[in-house]
């Protein structure tokens, strides 16, 4: 197999990083070149991202590639879905985007139901109901005649913005889209017309639609005289959505698995070939998102580890190792309350710890005190509400569930994995923590004709990686 250098830029909502990834022998080996902060940025008490420090910061990595004389074969970009950039006709960004987690949505979602029934969009889409999803962040900067959003030449979601960044070439890549719920799910086609126009968003405002693997241009001459690599260095689409790269990595041998993507967010559900729209589905409030060869990925949003950081970020004596705080989190008796980590309260509050405090108090249940008893809830609850999810999926899955795969950073702790098989009664295999990166630099080695399918790329994480397996006690 030819010797190539793929380039992978993974960007999470509290961090982002750059990979190098080489393939031989069926083997993928993959090195960190930088990480960066992603800090969610507070102006007049609304959020955003700062998409020039993140294009800064992609400069930086190839540069230092040049630097280091390793020639780049390939680029490929993720990030967290649903938010976008607005550019105007100089391809420039016109702000920067909003963040997610800003409240400033709170109700869209009931006046976008007043143009088109809760029923009718889930017919259409199949997408899970968040106040964030883009629909709702464009029905509310529409309405509010946003000068950014009314003056927009292009529309893009934060992978395709920044590729047009580097490229100059403006694309609307699949599996981010999908997470919009802008997307005619029921068709299986691209942008819905209706649904686009509620938002004001015209065709010519849309990227050109790609598929995972597909090319969408080349470093433009500005981007190569900033980072000195002189050469021709092509950009492709890779699963542009992180769950999608990390899903399309999952190391499964076959079909009966479920998967969990474990991180600031959790995500769990299964690979089905199409999308499922059933009245069940609607009402556990599945999502069914685009995946890598025409894939669908059926699952539901669970505020993850999300609960953990925002809690650390206020403890003045809580170790600051990680894994120092989950030895005493584990070593310390569980004071036996459970909260549901999706509940509203959590969402976005001032203070978590304040925020547990009040759904506890408020249901009668005992409060954690200390880092240690609440690290400990956390872990619990995290891992009872994957069993409640779990149950829910097995009614509506196409095929027999038997185990959990668990990707992400939080595959490699110990203890949320063991009460997670505990809580669930099957095997829990833990790994690879570096999913994400895996399914871009491995979809650019699709794209370069170095993959030929999904079994091919798996059998590549598979033979690079060790997975550990967790069995119910």
């Amino acid at each position: 197999m030819e010797y190539k250098n793929f380039f992978a830029v993974d960007l999470g909502a509290t961090s982002g990083r750059t990979m190098l990834g080489t393939l031989s022998e069926n083997r993928l080996q993959q090195r960190e070149l930088t990480r960066f902060p992603n800090p969610i940025i507070n102006i007049h008490g609304r959020m955003y991202w700062d998409i020039f420090a993140l294009y800064s910061e992609v400069v930086k990595a190839l540069r230092l590639c040049a630097e280091q004389n390793i020639h780049i074969d390939s680029i490929g970009i993720d990030s967290w879905g649903v938010d976008f950039v607005c550019f105007d006709r100089n391809g420039v960004p016109l702000s920067n985007p909003h963040c997610y987690r800003d409240p400033y949505t709170q109700g869209a979602m009931e006046d976008v139901f007043q143009h088109i029934s809760k029923r009718q969009l889930y017919a259409k889409t199949g997408i899970q109901f968040m106040d964030f999803n883009s629909i709702f962040q464009m029905y509310v900067q529409h309405r509010a005649a946003e000068e950014s959003y009314l003056r927009a030449s292009k529309i893009l979601f934060i992978p395709d913005a920044l590729s047009y960044m580097l490229t100059g070439q403006a694309v609307c890549e699949q599996t981010i889209f999908s997470t919009s719920q802008l997307q005619n799910a029921a068709s299986g086609g691209w942008a819905d017309a209706e649904l686009c126009g509620l938002v004001g968003l015209s065709a010519e405002r849309m990227g050109r639609p790609v598929l995972p693997g597909q090319p969408i241009g080349e470093l433009t001459e500005n981007v190569r005289h900033l980072t000195g690599l002189n050469y021709p260095v092509p950009v492709f689409a890779v699963a542009g959505h992180d769950t999608a790269s990390a899903v399309a990595a999952v190391p499964a041998q076959d079909a009966e698995f479920a998967y969990l993507s474990c991180g600031t967010w959790s995500l769990l559900g299964v690979e089905t070939p199409s999308p499922i729209l059933s009245q069940q589905a609607y009402d556990m409030n599945f999502t069914n998102e685009q995946g890598v060869f025409s894939s669908t990925r059926f699952l539901k949003n669970i505020c993850g580890l999300w609960l953990l950081s925002s809690c650390q970020s206020e403890w003045v004596d809580a170790p600051k190792d990680v894994a120092r705080l989950i030895d005493e989190a584990m070593s310390s008796p569980s004071c036996g309350t459970i909260i549901n980590p999706d509940d509203p309260l959590f969402a976005s509050p001032k203070s978590m710890l304040q925020a547990i405090g009040t759904y506890c108090s408020s249901r009668g249940l005992a409060i954690p005190h200390g880092y240690a008893q609440t690290t400990r809830c956390i872990f619990e609850s995290l891992a009872n509400r994957y069993r409640e999810v779990l149950d829910m999926l097995k009614t509506l899955a196409p095929t027999p569930i038997r185990r959990l795969h668990v990707i992400g950073g939080g595959s490699l702790n110990a203890p949320l994995m063991q009460l997670t098989s505990d809580a669930i009664g099957m095997p829990v295999i833990a790994g690879p923590a570096e999913c994400t990166a895996m399914g871009n630099l491995l979809m650019q080695a699709y794209g370069l004709g170095l993959v030929s399918s999904h079994t091919e790329l798996r059998t590549i994480v598979s033979n690079s990686i060790e997975t550990k397996t967790y069995e119910p006690r």
